[in-house]
């Protein structure tokens, strides 16, 4: 019973390993861009409701220069448009770097894809409500995503040779 409690006081799990360990060393805009392009035409007329439409893409890679440190990062594409024009167009790039040790390596990929944006996700949600409301519009709320399915679709998408090239 000691033992125990002296492996799990160092870190380490059963069978001596260290347990995996995770920080967040920084959050960040990498990227952003808001366009509205059309607001005399938006004030002029009557209101049309508009059609939105929401792109998530994650990606992940090494930094290379830091052993043990990943960049994980949330791309975000909002457009709302009616049938005349488009109303804004919004792009954001929201990166986290983490410190990741005593993660085995077959998962590693899927916890940058899948916890990592988990995490950044709220940022994201926040600046998007935030800026769209600063544009003149109601704010974006963006629902919950689920980052497990994305990733298990990637990998299905990957399988089949239509997939992107990943970067972890």
């Amino acid at each position: 019973m000691a033992d125990d409690q002296a492996a799990s006081q160092n870190g380490a799990g059963a069978g001596g390993q260290a347990a995996p360990q995770v920080r967040v060393l920084a959050q960040y805009v990498k990227d952003f861009s808001l366009e509205n392009p059309n607001i005399e035409a938006m004030l002029a007329g009557p209101a049309e409701a508009p059609r939105l439409q929401v792109e998530v893409n994650v990606a992940a890679r090494p930094i290379v220069s830091q052993p043990n440190h990943y960049e994980s990062a949330i791309e975000l594409h909002a457009k709302a448009a009616n049938s005349k024009h488009t109303i804004y167009e919004m792009e954001l790039l929201y990166g986290g770097v983490f410190r990741i040790e005593n993660l085995p390596p077959q998962a590693l990929e899927p916890f940058l894809l899948i916890n990592c944006p988990m995490l950044l996700f709220p940022f994201v949600r926040r600046i998007a409500a935030d800026m769209t409301r600063e544009a003149g519009y109601p704010p974006l709320f963006l629902d919950p995503i689920d980052f497990a399915a994305l990733y298990v679709e990637r990998q299905r998408r990957a399988q089949q040779g239509s997939g992107e090239n990943q970067t972890v």
